[in-house]
């Protein structure tokens, strides 16, 4: 059986959308991220950036911002808890009816929650994701798109991670507070499989560019023997399989990545 996750019910309230923003180090990207939240065409959200533990002037920075902004609210903790622990905190304090996240260093589109906020809406959809942009450290375009599937079934998420994390949305009025395991890696993706496995429908994908992942020299995701460890800790530990079993999705996981996930990448022209 997979390890139990967590839930809260949300509270009735006015804020539509809560965002939650670990922040760790991040004084280069921290301003532009932010600038992209405050630039959304949709205003009715409110922003939980926590600080873990950082040693630049990241903190700094974001305080700045939200002696300027009251919907944007900064939690610092004492010692470094990792990522993980900072979503599920942001995700514990959320007051929205909706919850999404958006990484220190990574951008929106301002019309990112207007667009997709709409199109949960028209669909009755609980559970929403869209395409998303790679830039490199200095915000240039690399001229490669992840493309959004139209539906993300429980099954086929089970096999790969296609929800950029970045991207997605889910109502938390609706399903609940969802709270991640605490790995090191691949939290996100428990997340959003938990929440389709809650949702008991697929997943719907918005196929227009509202994100902007930024690709750092020396992220952890780069690591690709790391990444093997912790997609067979996901599947060995979160999901509770055995070692043969958690092998056998490690392999089908390998498949989908390299044969089927390339199918939904584009490389763009100049």
């Amino acid at each position: 059986m997979p390890c139990a996750v967590k839930t809260k019910p949300i509270k009735e309230n006015n804020t539509v959308v809560s965002i939650i923003t670990p922040l760790y180090n991040a004084g280069k990207f921290i301003s532009q991220t932010l600038e992209s939240i405050q630039n959304q065409t949709y205003p009715s959200w409110e922003l939980f950036v926590i600080d873990d533990n950082s040693g630049d002037d990241s903190l700094q920075i974001a305080e700045t911002f939200s002696e300027n902004d009251k919907r944007i609210k900064i939690v610092k903790l004492p010692e470094n808890k990792g990522t993980a622990h900072c979503r599920n905190l942001g995700t514990e304090l959320a007051n929205g009816n909706y919850i999404a996240f958006l990484d220190a260093d990574d951008l929106w589109h301002p019309k990112k929650l207007e667009k997709q906020l709409d199109f949960m809406e028209q669909n009755s959809c609980n559970v929403s994701f869209t395409n998303y942009l790679h830039i490199d450290e200095d915000g240039n375009s690399l001229k490669k798109r992840i493309v959004a599937l139209p539906q993300l079934s429980y099954k086929k998420q089970h096999h790969n991670n296609y929800v950029g994390n970045l991207t997605g949305i889910y109502n938390a009025a609706v399903l609940g507070k969802i709270f991640s395991p605490e790995l090191r890696k691949r939290q996100d993706w428990a997340l959003w499989l938990e929440a389709i496995k809650r949702n008991k429908k697929p997943a719907l994908g918005l196929q227009e560019d509202l994100a902007y992942y930024r690709v750092r020299k020396n992220s952890m995701s780069r690591n690709k023997i790391n990444l093997i460890k912790y997609n067979f800790l996901f599947y060995r530990m979160h999901l509770r399989n055995s070692v043969l079993v958690s092998v056998y999705y490690l392999l089908r996981f390998f498949w989908e990545y390299f044969l089927v996930r390339p199918k939904h990448i584009q490389k763009l022209k100049d």
